[in-house]
């Protein structure tokens, strides 16, 4: 396994509270009080205008539902046995939908959709199949899109998987978590291999061409003898692709499920971190490649292919291995991209329901980007996806620039990172420390630092 006694001293320097940076700015970061639902949708018809007819645009589609709560989950989500809810809900999104199309004024080029949640599975494939089949009559689809959906492995259903394959869905992402009974019971996950293994062979059959498995390392009770067996009985399944996510311990937001266990049944840093170190070592030698930060695959799947071609994109959706200038999301907290600005929906349903019932897009709060944000956010992209910045450009400097630099010194000095000729390049050893050396970045942050912790932390 990986050697973890000269990382250690660095685990402990390193891991401080920090964002993951799906976004810049971080949304606790947003300029809320000079934000509006009009210059957002400026930002949004501007980037329309802009991109649709080179590249296209992504959808997002928030489908909140699940019928037990997990609680090492921090998504929003309501849960409910009700599957009455799924009608009135599916009618709200393409309400939504329609809205945007008003102000688009002519067809948009779907390039991606992505069903997140929730449990988008906990809907029937009747109500997904009127739900897509509406929003792709509205719109021209992309010769090839990318179409993807999370699927709940104990409730997805091989009719699931053959109603979105026919509607061009060919990437499906299964939460696994953990095998372990212990740490399923903590975590109120109860899900057997019996269901992981039917789910991922029937989509294999079927034809899925990326199939995903997500792993969370720091669960409670989580040993790496528990964790090599979790990842070895994943391995056997061969997916295309793994999510080896660091669990956000996060109790103190509204509305999060992690109250199922205490703090002492977490593993140390030290301890979660040996877990990644051995886990990654292992998923190396079984043929994975690590991809960005958190993200592995076969060289034989597109995401690998989309690093190795520099096409790799990060989101709030995590790597994908297209993108788009502007994603629109759609439905209950669901976050929209305008490159130019950020906006979330509400984020419980009643004042999703009741801001569309006014015949309003349910748009609460947003964050537009100034000149300088872009800059920034463009070198924190680069960082998190290719582990390589520039800035020989006269475009991709900022006034504090040398003030960034001087902050990564020490770092310099402890070997995460290389500077030479105008551009910072991430080390193998620095890998671990991404955050840590995008937060230098981050002058927002900076000059703004949290009283309270908000962010999980780093490694």
């Amino acid at each position: 396994m990986s050697n973890l006694p000269e990382k250690t001293a660095l685990i402990r320097k390193y891991n401080i509270p920090g964002p993951r940076y799906t976004s810049y700015p971080t949304v606790p970061y947003w300029d809320e009080k000079s934000f509006s639902t009009e210059a957002y949708l400026k930002t949004l018809k501007r980037s329309f205008d802009e991109s649709n007819d080179k590249e296209g645009i992504s959808l997002y589609i928030h489908l909140p539902f699940c019928e037990s709560l997990c609680t090492f989950c921090a998504c929003h989500k309501r849960i409910t046995k009700k599957h009455t809810v799924e009608e009135p809900y599916i009618q709200a999104v393409l309400k939504e939908w329609q809205m945007y199309l008003n102000l688009f004024g002519r067809k948009p080029h779907i390039k991606e959709i992505h069903l997140g949640g929730g449990t988008p599975t906990f809907f029937s494939e009747a109500n997904l199949k009127h739900l897509l089949t509406t929003i792709f009559a509205s719109a021209e689809i992309d010769a090839k899109p990318e179409l993807s959906f999370e699927g709940h492995p104990n409730n997805t259903r091989r009719t699931h998987l053959q109603t979105l394959y026919d509607l061009g869905f060919r990437r499906v992402s299964f939460g696994v978590q953990d095998y372990d009974p212990i740490v399923q019971r903590a975590i109120h996950r109860i899900q057997p291999i019996e269901n992981v293994q039917s789910a991922t062979s029937a989509a294999r059959e079927i034809g899925y061409t990326s199939i995903s498995h997500d792993l969370v390392f720091g669960l409670p009770f989580q040993t790496w003898k528990s964790m090599e067996s979790t990842i070895r009985r994943t391995i056997a399944q061969k997916p295309d692709r793994l999510a080896f996510y660091s669990y956000a311990h996060v109790p103190w937001i509204k509305g999060v499920g992690q109250r199922g266990f205490d703090e002492k049944d977490l593993p140390s840093g030290e301890e979660k971190r040996a877990l990644y170190e051995n886990g990654k070592a292992l998923l190396q030698e079984l043929g994975y490649i690590e991809i960005g930060m958190d993200h592995f695959s076969l060289p034989t799947d597109d995401l690998y292919q989309s690093m190795i071609n520099k096409k790799i994109h990060r989101n709030f959706m995590g790597y994908t291995s297209s993108s788009t200038q502007l994603m629109v999301g759609l439905g209950m907290s669901a976050i929209g991209d305008s490159w130019y600005g950020f906006a979330q929906n509400e984020k419980e349903l009643e004042a999703y329901y009741a801001r569309l019932e006014a015949n309003e897009l349910p748009l609460f709060r947003g964050h537009i980007l100034t000149e300088e944000d872009l800059i920034i956010r463009r070198h924190i992209l680069n960082l998190m996806c290719l582990l390589e910045t520039h800035w020989d450009k006269p475009e991709q400097q900022f006034t504090a620039l040398p003030a960034v630099l001087d902050r990564l010194k020490e770092m310099q000095q402890d070997g995460l990172i290389e500077i030479k000729e105008n551009a910072l390049y991430i080390t193998e050893l620095g890998r671990v420390f991404a955050r840590n050396i995008c937060m230098a970045f981050d002058l927002r942050m900076l000059a703004d630092k949290p009283q309270t912790r908000i962010f999980s932390m780093t490694v």
